[in-house]
């Protein structure tokens, strides 16, 4: 198939034959009204002489407008690149339309980026000049434009400033949506995303933990078109949660040790204090000492755990 052909795939298991260098995804929930918008200004941004060969991947999150149909309207009409979309039958989440997306996807190189118009799809042309020497490239936004920015900002800077802590790499925005990768690397670490908002955060920690290159760089961000699906206390602590399940799952210590610490000095401090007050130690005193010292052998053995599922 040539370049400027399009298709439109419905089926689970179909991957194009075409060899290209790029695939552009778009994981979509009820996104008729943004759609047609963001992807005339992908193919604006990247139908350039000497650019790679791309496609466009939409993965319609089984939406209940028309999605679909306004993928399958701009296909038809569209010369530039290759357009697609699968239909996912049952709502999984926008970690489950990533995943389902990236296994379909054709490029060497996937970029991701939401489908309600809040990444500037130009923008992806200030990710590309980095590869093959980086392994991700994530655009960092400058600007808060999401709902209740008086509670994302607070939540969002402890959250991230844990991550930079477990993971020991600076990280200026954690949880971007637009993030290109080779998707040789992302495969391997398909099983630890989840299907919820906190995937991407998860697909940058997989890589920060392993060792491999991520890069960051300064992109807009602009409203979103139609209505968000953010849902503020429950995505808070779901990304909470994801960024201390990934440190578990790659370097345990980093949460183990400090815990073991803090319970055995203060098992020292009610020692001494119970000392001072009635001469002897306490059993509780004991008690606290000795959770501290399972705490660091449970860190040490998951160390090894960890260490042997690398291997």
């Amino acid at each position: 198939m040539d370049a400027w052909q399009t298709q439109v795939v419905t089926s689970p298991d179909t991957r194009p034959a075409t060899t290209v260098k790029l695939t552009v995804l778009l994981p979509a929930y009820n996104e008729e009204e943004a759609l047609a918008g963001v992807l005339e200004e992908i193919v604006a941004s990247l139908d350039r002489d000497g650019g790679p060969t791309f496609e466009i991947l939409v993965v319609d999150d089984a939406s209940t407008d028309r999605t679909a149909e306004v993928v399958e309207a701009f296909a038809r009409t569209c010369w530039q690149c290759s357009v697609r979309v699968y239909r996912r039958q049952v709502r999984g989440g926008a970690g489950a339309a990533r995943k389902d997306g990236i296994r379909r996807a054709a490029g060497e190189i996937v970029v991701m980026l939401d489908a309600d118009g809040t990444y500037p799809a130009g923008a992806i042309n200030d990710l590309l000049p980095y590869f093959p020497a980086y392994d991700q490239v994530n655009g960092a936004r400058t600007s808060e434009q999401g709902t209740l920015p008086w509670l994302r900002r607070p939540a969002k800077w402890f959250i991230r400033k844990l991550a930079c802590y477990l993971t020991g790499h600076r990280i200026p925005d954690l949880n971007t949506g637009l993030k290109a990768f080779r998707r040789d690397a992302m495969l391997p670490w398909l099983w630890v995303v989840p299907d919820g908002f906190s995937c991407v955060t998860t697909m940058t920690l997989a890589f920060l933990c392993n060792g491999l290159a991520v890069k960051y760089v300064p992109i807009d961000y602009r409203r979103r078109i139609g209505r968000s699906k953010f849902h503020p206390i429950k995505d808070t602590l779901s990304y909470l949660r994801t960024v201390l399940r990934m440190v578990l799952y790659f370097r345990p210590l980093k949460v183990f040790l400090p815990a073991a610490a803090g319970l055995i000095g203060l098992g020292v401090l009610k020692s001494v204090v119970s000392f001072r007050v009635t001469g002897s130690m306490q059993e509780s005193d004991i008690v606290v000492m000795t959770a501290g010292f399972m705490t660091c052998m449970l860190g040490l053995l998951a160390e090894v755990i960890v260490a042997q599922h690398r291997r």
